[in-house]
């Protein structure tokens, strides 16, 4: 049976539009939800799709817009860039099913209100995405993915305006994402790192759909609007298709608040000891700044060269960018200590109006960068301190 229907399937994609075999009046279209799971990083912002079922035609297909290939040359660098490619594809409704089942996640059906004519527009439109020309796409996390196609297509193809009666409280995009991620600092960490203070804005209720479970609820609430004035309820039936596993979360000792507060521990044990012995550590800044450096050029690359249009501003930039890497220079060779005493000096300014200005900076800025920040803080300072001492002694032996 299910060979049967995903041959149906294939030859109606293959056939042209003039040909297909229009859906029956026992069929509907839904929209699936399927809720957040810990398996996988892309996976704790839950899932949503469109399905398709014909009884008539022995037909129960489901349109996925959340299909990607790690296996593609550079995916990461076009993922950082900005560049990533997902595709429409078209599964069995009892495969797509199990396989988040399989998951843990709960699987909910909202059965779309629609006119037959609405349905059958709806389904002539996913069978001309899901065409092989058609069917790849530029994603955008917050702006175009699974969850905002499927929207599109329904307020495209109704007859008038899908009104959404939902009112979530007032968010920013990065409040919404850090809720699915409450879970797993260190991805809140990462997304923090990367995203710059577009991320900081409040999303009005419609940017908040390419949340799925955000934009199941605002289905659930939502009725379309007719050219003459009636109103009906947009979903007619939810139906819960798989219950949720609750998954047990192990807590995180060494989180990055928790790692912050000991590289600034180290650090003020590492400057404790130089002053005790009278020395200079010289490869710890080697190493400190090399690494800074490093962060820094993933900062600056999101930041002018990726086209995500959440990365641009960055106030991170005044602690991690590509001029540290130069300074790694500075610090190991002796005779560039005076450019190295300019270079600590600039960077102990810009620092200290960072951490002086914290609060007063548009963009959220993750606890734990508070403990790095004061760490760099730390060796500049005590640089320029060095370097003041040492010029005051040789002016008394003078």
């Amino acid at each position: 049976m299910r060979r049967v229907a995903l041959l149906y399937l294939a030859i109606v994609l293959a056939l042209p539009l003039s040909a297909q075999i229009k859906l029956s009046d026992q069929a509907w279209i839904s929209l699936l939800t399927c809720s957040p799971s810990e398996e996988a990083i892309f996976t704790v912002y839950g899932h949503t799709a469109i399905r398709v079922c014909d009884p008539a035609a022995n037909m129960d297909a489901v349109f996925n817009y959340g299909m990607f290939d790690f296996s593609k040359p550079n995916f990461i660098y076009r993922f950082a860039k900005g560049e990533t490619d997902y595709r429409l594809a078209v599964a069995h409704f009892k495969r797509f099913l199990a396989d988040y089942a399989m998951r843990g996640s709960s699987v909910t059906e909202q059965v779309l209100n629609l006119l037959p004519e609405e349905r059958a527009r709806i389904w002539e439109a996913l069978v001309i995405n899901a065409e092989p020309e058609n069917a790849v796409y530029r994603y955008n996390f917050f702006y175009d993915n699974c969850a905002t196609r499927p929207v599109a297509i329904v307020e495209k193809y109704v007859e008038g305006e899908v009104v959404y009666n939902h009112q979530p409280k007032p968010q920013t995009f990065r409040q919404l994402i850090n809720d699915c991620a409450r879970n797993k600092p260190w991805l809140i960490f990462g997304t923090e790192l990367a995203l710059g203070s577009p991320t900081d804005k409040i999303a009005t209720p419609h940017e908040e759909l390419f949340l799925p479970l955000y934009l199941e609820a605002a289905f659930d609430k939502a009725t379309v609007k007719s050219p003459d004035g009636t109103e009906r309820k947009l979903v007619s039936q939810t139906n819960i298709l798989a219950e949720e596993v609750p998954e047990e979360i192990e807590k995180e000792f060494f989180t990055p608040l928790v790692c912050s507060l000991l590289f600034l521990a180290v650090m003020l044990l590492l400057t404790w000891l130089e002053w005790r012995k009278k020395s200079y550590y010289r490869w710890l800044d080697c190493l400190l700044f090399l690494i800074a450096g490093i962060a820094g050029v993933i900062i600056f690359f999101l930041a002018f060269v990726s086209e995500h249009p959440a990365t641009w501003p960055n106030w991170l930039v005044l602690w991690l960018h590509p001029f540290h890497l130069a300074a790694v220079v500075l610090f190991a060779v002796k005779k560039f200590n005076k450019a190295a005493y300019y270079y600590h000096f600039i960077n102990f300014a810009a620092l200290t109006l960072m951490l002086l200005g914290w609060y007063f900076i548009p963009q959220h800025l993750n606890t734990a960068f508070i403990f790095l920040v004061a760490g760099f803080w730390l060796r500049s300072a005590v640089y320029l301190r060095r370097e003041k001492v040492k010029k005051a002694l040789k002016q008394e032996n003078k």
